[in-house]
């Protein structure tokens, strides 16, 4: 199968970027993010979670960072709810765009979320039912789709089918997630080639990839090979789950962009937007971030500007 000839990237470092960092976060800084995220020429950005502040402190501040960011024209801006109160949350805050997730076992899901497969559908029957009589746009999760913390192997049929009930539910598409990066390009494109056999049409399916272990642009690339068009990523390698150990590092946005774009796939992502505010992350935190791409370039740029003050 041929290459798609462009793809389009959701940027969840605002989100699950952030979600598991130590260090608190002010709303100004995340509202600086997002704007320059906005700038990049990304066309979806998840920019918070209306989850219970004591399990995710540094999300806490999500109706405020939602009231002052700068939303502009042609931009998706997403977050993740995890019941109707959430729901409820994120339409006040004068969101059309939302995300629900489930689990691919049961005891991430318990961990993640304090109930069972089914007890998500039930819960997201409702939120999604809500969605329907609002004209809010669901889009899906499924974490743990590669490969569980807690169980090891997933079958690829129970992804298959959890996939399949949130597109039946409504979802306009589901996002298979890598969560702690067990995953390999063999079994994501098996799988996503088994989603489709199902009748899942291809710009129903996305990938929301990690490079826990190093695979992420291997997964990415199997993928795209299997007529993935949307990818989930993060700038700077940001990201994780508190509910999932070892689950740190979302696939670079930079990175992934910089393959693409070097396959002649378009994105529409200015990579210099994207690295600058990865640096202002990098700051805010006071940390090196795990990006390759960040590092490299930064390096060589380094290297170059001393060699020309010599």
């Amino acid at each position: 199968m041929p290459y798609p000839e462009r793809v389009r990237i959701v940027e969840v470092g605002p989100r699950d970027g952030l979600q598991n960092e130590a260090t608190p976060i002010s709303t100004e800084a995340k509202v600086e993010l997002i704007d320059r995220l906005s700038s990049s020429g990304l066309t979806h950005i998840e920019v918070t979670a209306f989850v219970n502040p004591a399990r995710i402190p540094q999300l806490a501040d999500a109706e405020e960072v939602c009231k002052r960011i700068d939303r502009r024209p042609g931009i998706t801006y997403s977050a993740l709810v995890p019941n109707t109160k959430g729901y409820e949350r994120a339409t006040n805050a004068h969101l059309r765009d939302i995300a629900v997730f489930l689990s691919a076992t049961e005891t991430h899901s318990r961990r993640n979320i304090g109930t069972s497969i089914e007890g998500s559908f039930e819960r997201y029957e409702q939120v999604t039912a809500l969605a329907a009589e609002d004209g809010i746009s669901v889009r899906g999760y499924v974490s743990v789709a590669f490969g569980c913390p807690y169980e090891g192997f997933v079958p690829q049929e129970r992804v298959v089918q959890i996939a399949m009930r949130l597109l039946g539910l409504g979802c306009y598409q589901v996002s298979l997630g890598d969560t702690t990066g067990l995953g390999n390009p063999v079994q994501v494109a098996e799988t996503v080639e088994m989603l489709r056999g199902a009748g899942a049409r291809e710009e129903q399916i996305a990938l929301h990839l990690h490079d826990t272990r190093g695979t992420g642009l291997a997964n990415a690339l199997a993928g795209l090979s299997a007529g993935v068009s949307t990818f989930d990523s993060s700038l700077g390698g940001l990201g994780g789950t508190p509910y999932a150990p070892g689950a740190n590092g979302n696939l670079a946005t930079e990175e992934l962009v910089f393959m693409l774009e070097e396959m002649g796939v378009s994105t529409g992502v200015d990579l210099e937007t994207v690295l600058q505010a990865a640096e202002g992350v990098a700051r805010v935190l006071g940390k090196e971030l795990p990006s390759r791409y960040l590092k490299a370039t930064r390096a060589t740029g380094a290297r170059e500007a001393g060699e020309a003050s010599a």
